[in-house]
């Protein structure tokens, strides 16, 4: 009797599959297109992804790739031409190669534990793309490819004013030429502080 009680106490989780939560309906609907899901339910069977090895996913729409650190084995990620906002792949240490041109990005994560790995790197046109934080700063300085006014760092940090208030002053705000400005939308500028630090910002209409 013992027996059948503790079966029936574990039969709820002998069905069990864990999940992946995926957000983007254009990403799950790739991954559907590629018969790694079946359903439009916003998640997918972790089991499901995390061997898969290449994902092509150029011009599909997609705004957000969370749900990416699951692809643990990942070594080659196309996600160009998309509307990608930020992208966070410091899970996928087996990276070798990586495009992500032609989308919104403003923050990109590849602190990943294995930069010399990731042989090929792009991240070209993301306008709004000004620090990507990575673990060798000259490794991928030498090897990648991003726009010129785009830097790698170890800590790229935030960029909002309220991140200085109380511990640096704002003291010049300058285009992208050094002269003086007032910021108006749709424009970058640079905010200089009296303890030296420098921030690019736009500020958006």
């Amino acid at each position: 009797m013992k027996k059948l009680i503790l079966i029936f106490l574990l039969f709820p989780f002998l069905g069990y599959t864990q999940k992946t939560y995926v957000p983007d309906d254009a990403f799950e609907q790739a991954l559907i297109n590629l018969d790694l899901d079946d359903i439009l339910d916003d998640s997918v069977n972790t089991s499901a992804v995390d061997t898969v090895i290449t994902l092509y996913l150029s011009n599909k729409g997609i705004n957000d790739l969370t749900g990416i650190k699951a692809f643990s084995q990942l070594s080659e990620l196309f996600c160009n031409g998309n509307q990608i906002v930020d992208l966070d792949l410091s899970n996928n240490s087996n990276l070798f190669e990586l495009n992500c041109n032609n989308n919104s990005l403003s923050s990109l994560d590849v602190r990943n534990g294995n930069n010399s790995g990731l042989w090929y790197f792009t991240s070209l046109n993301n306008s709004q793309l000004f620090c990507i934080a990575v673990n060798d700063i000259a490794y991928a300085n030498y090897n990648w490819s991003k726009d010129s006014d785009c830097v790698f760092s170890s800590n790229c940090g935030t960029s909002s004013i309220e991140d200085y208030q109380g511990q640096s002053k704002l003291i010049k705000i300058l285009d992208l030429f050094g002269r003086s400005v007032i910021p108006k939308p749709n424009m970058q500028f640079i905010y200089l502080y009296d303890d030296g630090s420098v921030e690019k910002k736009i500020m958006l209409d």
